[in-house]
């Protein structure tokens, strides 16, 4: 029985809302929401506004990530207590080493955090690194990060499935 071809898939672009597409022009930049940056026109891509807008959103991820920090280094401190059991000092431990390997993933993005920051100050943020294109508001919203195109990027982790890091 032959198999049915499939084709790669390819992601379908988030809808605009026609109804929310001037609220950045009348509501303040604290009350713009995901929705009314997504309605935004085309002709409009990476304007004041919306570099604005990613950078409060990229600034409270930063100062979400420092508080976590901080609650971590208390937590430390707290869970100090000589325990006489070793399966709850194992248990212990191991919350530790989660908890640690965690604010570690979170050190690594803050770097990129601080990077794109930078990027919207010198107005490369919402630019591919390697085709200059626009990485779409829809990929900035849902990793404000981001330095390549969903192509780009598809391509990248293709190569490095294929020939390795």
């Amino acid at each position: 029985m032959p198999s049915p071809v499939t084709s790669p898939f390819t992601p379908t672009p988030a809808k605009k809302d026609p109804k929310l597409a001037n609220n950045w022009k009348t509501r303040p930049l604290d009350q713009l929401t995901d929705a009314d940056v997504m309605a935004m026109p085309d002709s409009e891509y990476m304007n004041v506004t919306q570099m604005a807008f990613f950078r409060l959103v990229l600034t409270g991820l930063k100062r979400d990530i420092l508080a976590n920090a901080g609650e971590t280094t208390e937590h430390l401190r707290e869970d100090t207590v000589i325990v006489p059991d070793p399966a709850d000092r194992a248990t212990i431990e191991e919350e530790h080493a989660l908890e640690l390997r965690t604010r570690d993933r979170e050190r690594k993005l803050l770097k990129k955090i601080e990077q794109s920051i930078q990027r919207i100050d010198s107005g490369d943020y919402g630019y591919c690194d390697e085709t200059g294109e626009p990485i779409g508001v829809g990929r900035l919203l849902a990793r404000p990060t981001a330095t390549l195109s969903l192509e780009a990027q598809q391509r990248r982790e293709l190569k490095q499935k294929m020939f390795g890091d």
